[in-house]
């Protein structure tokens, strides 16, 4: 999908406030409501805009740290790849999690409540996923850039 500098100033808006109303949103760009409506629409129907969502605060739920992990597998083959990744898809700590190439096989970023609570997730539940050979923890000290999309 092809988009033009008015595009690009509604998506910058939205990745800013996904709840500005379409009043504000046009006023913002410089349209009026309609045409863009009409601009919002084909952004979200040409996949330039995949959905929208409230960030929670993660101190606030309990969980104040972050813990970045690298993740070997014992073996590499496709089974293992899928259990490993569904598993790891149903723990409600993680909040991203890459297959990559390389040393390690997953990098996966886990909230926490402190090392008595990455203590809890990693003998309760990473050390219980299958497949998992070695892992290396590395705890976030402050968080110096953070974004949910690249900027258009």
């Amino acid at each position: 999908m092809e988009i033009d500098e008015i595009d690009r100033r509604i998506l910058r808006e939205l990745r800013m406030d996904g709840r500005l109303s379409n009043t504000k949103l046009a006023e913002k760009v410089g349209l009026s409501t309609t045409p863009c409506w009409n601009r919002v629409r084909a952004l979200e129907e040409g996949g330039m805009i995949e959905g929208y969502a409230a960030l929670l605060s993660q101190t606030a739920l309990g969980y104040p740290d972050t813990v970045i992990i690298e993740v070997t597998l014992d073996r590499h083959d496709d089974d293992i790849f899928e259990k490993f990744g569904q598993a790891l898809a149903t723990l409600p700590e993680v909040m991203e999690a890459y297959l990559l190439t390389g040393d390690y096989d997953y990098l996966i970023k886990v909230a926490v409540a402190g090392t008595a609570g990455y203590e809890e997730f990693l003998r309760k539940k990473l050390y219980k996923l299958p497949g998992l050979k070695h892992s290396r923890s590395t705890f976030v000290l402050r968080c110096l850039k953070r974004a949910h999309s690249v900027e258009p």
